[in-house]
C-alpha cells in the first residue's frame, strides 16, 4: 500500500448503506457501460463499492485511494486476504498525492464528491489525471432541498442538481450523460425532510427502502426517463489530449 495525504473520515453512512444489496446493483446497472480499463476510486471507504463495481472482464486495474488511515488500512487486509479482487491496489490518501503522469482510464466518485469542500478543484484533478478517451463518473445525492441534518453529520457540503453537477466542468471534457437515479427514494427522502425531519435513518428504514422502494424505482425512472431521483449521476469523457 503507497501512502500520502492522511484526512479523518468523520462520516457513518458506510456501514448503514453496506445493508443496501439492491441500491448497489441497480447503480452499478446503470454506471457499467462507463467503466473500463484503469480505474482510480478515490474516497473507497470500506470497499464496498469497489466490490460492486469492479468487473473482471472490463477493468485492468483498480486503485483504491483512501485517505482515512483505518480505512486504507482495512482496504489493504481485505486485499491482502483475498476480500477485493487481485487487480485492486490501495493508497492511503488522496488523488492530488499521485504522480501528475500516472493516469487512468475512469475516474468514480460514488458518494464521495459531496464530502470535498472544493469540489472543483478536485474535478480539475481528476481531469488531469485522465487518458484520451478516459471518463469521470460521478454519483452523488441530489436536491439541496433534501439536505438534511444528516447530510450535515456525515460531512457533507451539498447535495446536487443535474445542472449543479454538470456545473464541474473543465477544459478537455465533453459531458457524455447526466441523469437521475431512484425516483421513488427521492419522494420517499422529501417526505421525511418537511413531515418527519429524521436525522439517521434507522436499520428498519434503509431495509424498507432497499427491498420495497429501489425494485419500484427501476420501473419508475425508466418511464419518468430519469428525471427526477434521490441520487445524480454525471459522466464526462476526455476528447484532448493527455
Amino acid at each position: 500500500m503507497s501512502a500520502g495525504t492522511e484526512l479523518d473520515y468523520i462520516g457513518d453512512e458506510l456501514a448503514i448503506f453496506a445493508l443496501a444489496k439492491n441500491w448497489k446493483a441497480y447503480f452499478a446497472s446503470a454506471l457499467a457501460p462507463f467503466i473500463r480499463g484503469e480505474v482510480a476510486e478515490p474516497g473507497a471507504g470500506l470497499g464496498a463499492t469497489t466490490l460492486t463495481l469492479c468487473d473482471p472482464k472490463e477493468t485492468a486495474g483498480w486503485l483504491c485511494i483512501e485517505p482515512d488511515r483505518t480505512m486504507a488500512d482495512g482496504l489493504a487486509r481485505a486485499r491482502a486476504e483475498g476480500g477485493l479482487p487481485a487487480r485492486c491496489s490501495v493508497h492511503r490518501g488522496v488523488l492530488a498525492d499521485l504522480p501528475a503522469d500516472r493516469l487512468f482510464d475512469t475516474i468514480t466518485y460514488i458518494d464521495v464528491i459531496e464530502h470535498i469542500e472544493d469540489d472543483r478543484r478536485e474535478f480539475a484533478s481528476a481531469a488531469s489525471r485522465l487518458k484520451p478517451g478516459g471518463r469521470i463518473v460521478i454519483l452523488a445525492p441530489a436536491w439541496q432541498h433534501l439536505f438534511s441534518p444528516f447530510d450535515a453529520r456525515i460531512g457533507h457540503f451539498r447535495r446536487y442538481s443535474r445542472g449543479g453537477l454538470t456545473a464541474l466542468a473543465a477544459p478537455g471534457l465533453r459531458l457524455e450523460t447526466s441523469f437521475y437515479l431512484d425516483s421513488v427514494g427521492y419522494f420517499a427522502s422529501l417526505a421525511n425532510r418537511l413531515l418527519l425531519r429524521q436525522g439517521s435513518p434507522a436499520k428498519s428504514q434503509i431495509l424498507l427502502w432497499d427491498n420495497v422502494m429501489v425494485p419500484a424505482s427501476r420501473v419508475v425512472d425508466r418511464l419518468c426517463l430519469r428525471s427526477v431521483g434521490r441520487s445524480v449521476v454525471a459522466v464526462w469523457i476526455k476528447t484532448g489530449a493527455a
